[in-house]
């Protein structure tokens, strides 16, 4: 006879109940709006130059159109985090899914890059939600020691967006126009809905002290704000040093300064400060940096050298990043499954970072000529080091800190990952752009090649309308110009490998969010009860036999 107790029709999982088939019908639409949101970013990519050119907009519509869904995702994650400490996980990712349809629907139909960069803002505020909460309900449904076969998953989703995105935009705006490049994530994100709604069951919360910092929420995001659109937009818009780079540092600085001032006194601070003393959340912040600029500042240029230093098409560049993504998949899901049976997590991070910089090192010495075997192999070694990496930062911030904060500390290490590859993709991007216009301009000189006309640094050229000698010139400044960026990007490996040697390994819990957060919720309403009078002993006449 079967004793387990079910749970109640419509209701949350009995606490520990959950099989593994239960929580992968749980995940289910999880993992879906996961998909979505990195298919969101990557799927725009390869019909950039054609939606630009479409609506006659310039270089600094392009940038903006990339840099407007990644400043509001940025932003909004670690809001979107502190509300899921607040409110309904299960309706706050649903309200997500909205915001990025409402935004893709929008965009798909754009007249002007004006129109198409509010638009972009819009998805990036749905893909913030996305970003932070999926890795919290995660953490509602399964305890800490099994997290890591499930963080696997996570990781083959991101991979499968990260390659698809550009091999369904490539076929999309090839076949039937750029337009569809925003609509294609629609019936995913409807879909997402659908299963979310059907298979998702978590408790409901009801506080009735609830405050929002606005305030603090409004200092921070002005903050950022300010430092990313610095950085998205010196050395192309304005020089590195110039009076609006004073203007934008020194006014985030202020800004950022004011919001932690505002958090101190805040009685539910957006970013609760108290995490920064715990020495694992600390130096998984400083790792989340130095992995986000070297996973997002340097797989985005992996499109450009297959493409403009090896001619390939975008669906073909496409299809050449599987490498990485196997790498990045395998180590995820192995690393996780053995996390899970061993109860130890640190030491596959300080493997991932070490195979992190040993990736972004093979990957500094490949040129326009390298064979696409061993180009191949060096992704699959920085992918696999990524996969060991991104998804068990998380894991190690959730294991140690309050439930009542998991939503917050989470989303801090999301939002700390955004931010790097926010700058790195800026910084990387200006090294490029001024690497591949000096080598250009050297190979000219040296063929006696007249300069007038040649492709510069500012502008993405099309290798295919170029004379034959101009064409290897481009070729070879991009081919090396990507693998100096990702030679620079690799001591960023040594730096996650030293914040991870100093973060404290601690015992994976065996408590899912939902036993941990029925457990308080149980023990404040006994320290809330009156005690009992105690009552003498009942005096009773003996009994004989």
């Amino acid at each position: 006879m079967n004793s387990t107790p079910t749970p109640a029709a419509g209701g949350p999982p009995v606490a520990g109940q959950m099989t593994h088939r239960q929580i992968l019908n749980a995940l289910s639409g999880l993992l879906l709006a996961m998909f979505v949101a990195i298919l969101s970013s990557t799927v725009v990519s390869a019909a950039l130059p054609e939606i630009i050119a479409d609506l006659k907009g310039g270089q600094s519509a392009y940038t903006w159109v990339v840099t407007a869904t990644l400043l509001t995702m940025t932003i909004s994650t670690p809001i979107w985090g502190k509300m899921s400490d607040l409110f309904n996980r299960k309706q706050l990712i649903q309200l997500g899914l909205v915001i990025y349809l409402t935004g893709s629907i929008l965009a798909g139909f754009a007249t002007s890059t004006t129109w198409l960069i509010a638009c972009r803002a819009i998805q990036g505020v749905g893909v913030g939600a996305l970003t932070a909460l999926v890795q919290v309900i995660l953490s509602d449904l399964v305890s800490p020691r099994e997290r890591g076969r499930y963080m696997g998953y996570l990781g083959a989703v991101f991979g499968l967006g990260t390659v698809a995105g550009p091999v369904i935009g490539g076929l999309l705006t090839d076949g039937l126009g750029w337009r569809y490049c925003f609509f294609v994530g629609v019936p995913f994100a409807l879909f997402a809905l659908v299963l979310l709604q059907r298979t998702l069951r978590l408790p409901t919360k009801k506080r009735d002290d609830v405050h929002i910092d606005v305030i603090g929420g409004t200092f921070m995001a002005a903050g950022v704000a300010s430092l990313l659109i610095w950085v998205s937009l010196a050395g192309k818009n304005f020089d590195w040093m110039s009076w609006q780079t004073a203007a934008m540092v020194i006014g985030g600085i202020v800004l950022l300064f004011a919001a932690v001032m505002v958090e101190r006194r805040a009685p539910e601070p957006l970013v609760p400060l108290d995490l920064f003393e715990n020495r694992t959340v600390v130096m998984a912040v400083i790792a989340s940096v130095a992995v986000g600029v070297a996973m997002f500042g340097t797989t985005l240029f992996l499109t450009q050298y297959m493409q403009l230093a090896r001619g390939y098409s975008p669906t073909a560049s496409g299809l050449l990043t599987i490498p990485m993504v196997v790498g990045l998949f395998g180590s995820s899901t192995l690393s996780g499954r053995r996390i899970s049976q061993t109860g130890h997590y640190k030491r596959f991070m300080l493997a991932g970072t070490v195979a992190l910089t040993v990736g972004l090192a093979l990957m500094g010495t490949i040129d326009e000529k390298t064979s696409l075997v061993e180009v191949g192999i060096f992704m699959f070694v920085l992918g696999a080091g990524i996969g060991m990496v991104m998804q068990n930062l998380i894991l190690a911030v959730q294991n140690v800190i309050p439930v009542d904060k998991i939503g917050a500390g989470s989303a801090l290490i999301a939002f700390f990952r955004s931010l790097g590859g926010a700058i790195g993709v800026s910084v990387l991007g200006a090294i490029l752009g001024s690497k591949v216009a000096s080598t250009t301009a050297d190979g000219l000189a040296e063929q006696g090649i007249p300069s007038a006309g040649a492709p510069s640094g500012g502008s993405i050229p099309d290798v295919g309308a170029l004379p034959g000698p101009v064409r290897e010139i481009v070729e070879h400044a991009y081919g090396t110009g990507v693998a100096e960026i990702f030679l620079i990007a690799a001591p960023l490996g040594v730096v996650a490998f030293i914040a991870v040697w100093f973060l404290r390994e601690k015992a994976l819990g065996t408590k899912s969010g939902i036993e941990l957060a029925a457990e308080q919720a149980q023990d404040g309403a006994a320290s809330d009860e009156p005690e009992a009078p105690r009552r003498a002993p009942e005096l009773r006449e003996p009994v004989i036999h």
